[in-house]
């Protein structure tokens, strides 16, 4: 069926508009069109609304994504509108107003975009058109850089009323073109979807090029003496120290994934005078404190302050946050008003060194860091001008703990086994740690894939996901350095640790006369050294944490099983194994798990074997190379050859609320070696 040249227009503006941040922020804003399509039950041209649905995005949006309504049936709705105290119920009599099978779901803003007299509107958030909305004198600004082209519409609360405001400031400026809307954002129109886009981005550049050349030189006030951003190894290396931290304080109500960053823009704003003022009036365009709350926690020290300093403060900060946000709550709240949500920050400001932020998964968090960024512009472009005045605290609460947001959170889907966990798995770029990592995404975890190789690592991170899924990183698993660095970068990845997997190996098949003490230093240096040195150092984040966590060794049969001319390898295996029981006793206090997994022959997809180990064990047992998975099938009870996937899928087993009260255990996964069974 061909797409009506309409919503082929308006979805193309939407990519558009949606595609340059300087418009609108990721989900942000909505844009429509009208225009006719046959009804085919009448048979008739029936006017029509297609809108952007709730919850989609306009750099990537689709037919899908729109809502489709009957444009008669929409303004007939004013002859019924009770009023402002109960317009919410007017989201849902836009489902009596849908056509056909209706596209998505109408957001909020329909009525916005139904209710107002042009064929094409855009409702927008961007940075520039933001700072003149929530300055002091925004309405007097508005006037002085567009003119009558460009109307104040004061702040009301997304929702029908504001429709109607918009409407009528329409109707009685002819000569505009669009709105500035009170501290939220700006609304376009035009007669033809070109016309639309070419007044929305007139708006936003107009009022970006008056920021350019009016705001004052220090919109953020001078520096402030220490808190300069430090040197870019440094500062990343304390966020690296901090990170465990700063992920228990964000998660005491709930566990959340992180995001870092140190653009530039964070750093010289917390560098200022007026960052802590700033910080504490919060943010204004509803977008930006549904994802970010209404103000972030900012570490009150210089930049150069010691760790052991930062994190007691912190500390103390969180209290304070906590009890703050509380009474945030207790001051607005009514009998109607949902359950508090958590009183931990998702923003957390670091002085010379960056930005936290956080959320329910990687994209939320890294969309929450961008959206205090924009806030930060919001901020420097009202500052520039005027004062940064915000809508005030109770309008903040009526959306943040809006009925309508709370059947929106009510409508997500729900969240997979491992949502939230962060897992780190060691020899990962192929056979069984690949696996292992493919199904840890798979069931909703970030994943940090460590390998010798980096390219690899990188290469096989891609293949499981985005990089809000996966990331690669260098791991030299036998390198005390080399591990630590490993850990830091899952820590400015994701924010935290909640998983390792103890998976990096290699095998030398030899007899005892034939190991070299070579062959068995690196053999040990690999597994025993490198196991012990990746759970030390995690077990330092997942303590810090205090989130519990998973530790799971990759161990083999050949930890209790002995075999021919394996004296290297089936000894480090048996480290490993004795690992899982001493750690298992050591962090169990904390809440940590450790168990191991012992696995048979892997042949398939096995980097060990195909670097020569398989060839070697083929030619013990007297078969050939290409035969040898079957071979380990035919001596087991079961008949089945081991696959990466079955290991994987024990792992996912171990780490999973089902074997929440675990640890020390170690499964084999070896379809039956019964001469390898557990005593």
């Amino acid at each position: 069926m061909a797409v009506n040249p309409t919503v082929a227009d308006l979805v193309g503006r939407s990519n558009r508009l949606g595609a340059d941040p300087k418009n609108t922020n990721y989900a942000g804003g909505n844009t429509s069109a009208k225009g006719t399509e046959i009804d085919p039950v009448t048979g008739e041209a029936a006017e029509l609304l297609w809108v952007k649905g709730s919850g989609g995005d306009l750099g990537t949006l689709t037919e899908s994504g729109l809502a489709v309504l009957r444009l008669d049936r929409l303004k007939a709705l004013v002859g019924v509108y009770p009023g402002v105290e109960r317009e919410d119920e007017m989201v849902a009599a836009f489902d009596y107003c849908l056509h056909g099978l209706g596209g998505a779901a109408p957001s909020i803003d329909t009525a916005m975009h139904g209710l107002v007299d042009a064929a094409h509107v855009d409702h927008l958030h961007p940075d520039s058109g933001i700072a003149i909305a929530t300055a002091a004198d925004g309405e007097e600004l508005t006037g002085k850089i567009f003119g009558d082209k460009v109307a104040w519409v004061p702040w009301r609360r997304p929702g029908f009323q504001l429709g109607l405001d918009i409407a009528a400031i329409k109707d009685a400026n002819p000569e505009a073109v669009g709105c500035i809307l009170g501290g939220h954002g700006i609304t376009a129109w035009g007669d033809t979807s070109e016309e639309a886009e070419r007044n929305s981005l007139w708006i936003i550049d107009t009022a970006a090029a008056y920021l350019a050349e009016h705001s004052g030189a220090e919109p953020f006030g001078p520096a402030l003496e220490g808190y300069g951003s430090l040197p870019e190894k440094e500062r990343r290396a304390k966020a690296a120290a901090l990170a465990a931290t700063l992920r228990s304080i964000a998660s005491a109500d709930a566990p959340m994934v992180g995001h870092f960053t140190d653009d530039a823009r964070v750093l010289e704003f917390l560098a200022s005078a007026e960052h802590q003022r700033l910080a504490a009036l919060g943010t204004s365009c509803p977008d930006h404190f549904l994802r970010t709350k209404v103000k972030p926690l900012v570490l009150d020290l210089p930049a150069g302050a010691s760790m052991e300093e930062s994190i007691a403060r912190l500390r103390e900060l969180h209290e304070a946050y906590r009890v703050d946000y509380q009474g945030y709550y207790d001051r607005h709240a009514d009998a109607d008003s949902p359950a508090i949500r958590g009183a931990d920050p998702a923003i957390i400001l670091i002085p010379g060194v960056g930005m936290f932020s956080y959320g329910k998964n990687k994209q939320t968090a890294r969309v929450a860091g961008e959206f205090y960024l924009n806030a930060i512009n919001v901020m420097r472009g009202a500052e520039g001008l005027s004062t940064y005045a915000p809508i005030d605290e109770a309008e903040k609460f009526r959306i943040e703990y809006w009925a309508l947001e709370e059947a929106k959170l009510a409508r997500l889907p729900k969240p997979k086994p491992l949502a939230s966990r962060i897992a780190l798995v060691t020899g990962a770029a192929s056979g069984i740690g690949k696996a292992i990592a493919t199904r840890l995404a798979a069931e909703g975890a970030c994943v940090v894939v460590a390998d010798l190789d980096l390219a690899k690592a990188q290469a096989a991170a891609a293949e499981i996901g985005t990089t809000d899924v996966a990331v690669g990183v260098a791991a030299d698993v036998s390198d005390e350095a080399a591990v630590q660095a490993g850990i830091d970068a899952a820590l400015l990845a994701f924010g935290g640790l909640d998983l390792v997997v103890n998976n990096a190996g290699l095998s030398l098949s030899k007899a005892l006369l034939d190991t070299t003490v070579a062959d068995w230093d690196l053999q040990h240096n690999v597994m025993a050294k490198g196991s012990f040195l990746v759970s030390r150092a995690a077990a330092k984040v997942l303590i810090e944490q205090q989130l519990g966590g998973d530790i799971v060794y990759i161990s083999s049969k050949n930890s209790v099983f002995a075999g021919p001319n394996n004296i290297a390898y089936s000894a480090t295996k048996a480290d490993q194994a004795h690992q899982v029981r001493l750690l298992a006793a050591e962090l169990g206090e904390h809440g940590v798990k450790v168990n191991g997994i012992n696995p048979d022959g892997v042949v398939r997809g096995s980097g060990i074997f195909a670097g020569g180990w398989g060839a070697k064990r083929a030619a013990v047992y007297g078969v050939e190379e290409e035969d040898l998975g079957r071979y380990y099938a035919q001596r087991t009870l079961l008949k089945r050859e081991v696959l990466p996937e079955n290991v994987a899928n024990a792992v996912f087993v171990l780490c999973s609320a089902d074997l929440s009260h675990t640890t020390g255990l170690h499964i084999p996964v070896d379809a039956g070696v019964a001469a390898a069974f557990l005593r």
